[in-house]
């Protein structure tokens, strides 16, 4: 659609639908929103100009999303919104839900709200700072008001799908089991959850989330929770240890509640609304399922560089984060000791430039010369690119000696000598399988030691490699 016809449609719906409006004055795209549209307008009123915003499906046709399962679409989306104000959630007002004939596609028009969405600034920016220390008790409050939504009354449960521990686990390692390459921590997470999956809980409206950048913060606290869209019926503790998984964080690990708070005053402030008393353990679940499923997901990135379309420098680089999650993994499920790998001695003139210089010639001249002659885009892949060369340089160093530990305790492990590429498959398949025992102590020495190598050389500085080094040596 051209972009005069769709001011003109646009317009004509503001001006017939929102109270006060008198026509559109201006429309602009807003960035990010991988699944969907987010447009700022310029209302003209009698009092003067108020800002609305608009989501809407992609190009305006129907919203399409990756698990149809549990996409309720942008109409219901807007319903969700309109019903958890009601119940004291804080939200924008929706003005209108799009219908076909004002020819926009899906989508609705809301309320302009103003606030702080980005999680890496919530945790830290000074204008912040005297409501920070009040937020998890916050979040706990709004999540028990979400899960409050009468699912009858509102006729929501005839709209959303109901999804339980069980189908995303099942979901989630289906998903990386397809990409066949052998992780055996990811299975061994998997076997966890699937041994711990939660029975005693009562289903209720679940965002599914809700976290440290999915909702808006002013310094009088929250003022507004967004992307409902992929809500559903479920385990309402999804959302309490969502918010607590360490990628949600933004480096401040000492802080489990989105980087901002405690446990303790996010189970408070969901106690003081709901009534019902909260398991920790039970919250771990869904804590571990969170660094589970995003490891997954960064893998997913890897392969969708390698038969994709969209071979960005991005894609790969968000692969070798999945040891990021993992590394999450090991913290929560088997923290102890471990031994990092000694570097091995780079010098000598047997090369002249070595490799690691060659690599480290290129990677300065992204960030010294690319950098600073470039924006927006083409600067951030030169950032992505040199931090990708740095983990080419501690793969270099590194890498082959992690490796053969790797090896040597696959070997002991699975009593014969192989492959690396072999051991890994079966120890995967035996974890799989059910033949091997998660409480075997020699199994969890090996992935963490496997693991903590790994991110020494994917992320040295991730909050959870430190993690990892602490709880060595504690």
């Amino acid at each position: 659609m051209e972009a005069a016809e769709f001011e003109r449609l646009l317009g004509a719906v503001v001006s017939r639908e929102v109270d006060g409006c008198t026509g559109l004055k201006k429309v602009e795209r807003l960035s990010g929103g991988a699944s969907q549209e987010t447009y700022r307008l310029t209302l003209s009123s009698a009092d003067g100009e108020r800002l609305a915003c608009m989501r809407r499906a992609p190009g305006g046709g129907v919203e399409v999303q990756a698990d149809v399962r549990i996409a309720p679409g942008l109409a219901t989306e807007a319903q969700l919104m309109a019903c958890a104000r009601d119940v004291g959630v804080p939200e924008p007002e929706v003005y209108y839900v799009l219908g076909e004939s004002d020819g926009l596609g899906e989508g609705f028009i809301m309320e302009w709200l103003d606030g702080e969405t980005l999680g890496a600034r919530i945790v830290k920016i000074q204008e912040l700072d005297a409501i920070r220390p009040k937020l998890a008790f916050e979040c706990g409050q709004v999540m028990a008001r979400i899960h409050s939504v009468d699912l009858d009354a509102t006729g929501l449960r005839d709209k959303l799908e109901h999804a339980p521990p069980e189908f995303f686990v099942n979901q989630t390692w289906e998903r990386y089991k397809l990409l066949q390459t052998p992780q055996p921590m990811i299975d061994y997470a998997g076997r966890w959850l699937m041994d711990h999956l939660p029975t005693d809980y009562e289903s209720t409206l679940v965002h599914n989330d809700f976290r440290n950048g999915n909702f808006m913060v002013t310094p009088e606290g929250i003022n507004a929770v967004l992307d409902w869209e992929i809500a559903h019926i479920g385990d309402p503790m999804r959302d309490l240890g969502w918010i607590c998984t360490n990628s949600w964080r933004f480096g401040r690990t000492e802080l489990p509640v989105g980087g901002f708070g405690e446990y303790a005053d996010l189970f408070a402030g969901y106690e003081s609304v709901s009534g019902k008393k909260v398991d920790p353990d039970h919250v771990k679940f869904w804590e571990v399922f969170g660094s589970f499923w995003w490891a997954v997901g960064c893998l997913g990135m890897a392969e969708h560089y390698r038969n994709g379309p969209d071979k960005t420098v991005e894609r790969p680089a968000i692969g070798r984060r999945s040891s990021e999650c993992q590394v999450d993994c090991v913290n929560l499920l088997i923290p102890g000791p471990v031994t990092l790998v000694a570097p091995e001695e780079r010098s000598g003139n047997l090369d002249m430039p070595r490799a690691d210089e060659l690599l480290i010639s290129v990677r300065d001249f992204l960030r010294e010369d690319v950098m600073s002659t470039t924006t927006g885009r083409t600067q951030f892949l030169a950032r992505v690119a040199g931090n990708s060369l740095d983990i080419v340089d501690r793969e270099l160093s590194l890498g082959a000696r992690a490796r053969a530990g790797e090896l040597e305790r696959l070997e002991a492990l699975c009593g014969h000598e192989g492959s690396l590429g072999d051991l890994r498959w079966e120890l995967v398949n035996g974890l799989r399988d059910g033949s091997r025992s998660l409480d075997d102590p020699a199994l969890a020495e090996h992935l963490r030691a496997t693991v903590v190598n790994q991110i020494a050389i994917d992320q040295p500085r991730y909050s959870g490699f430190k993690t990892a080094l602490a709880n060595s040596a504690a």
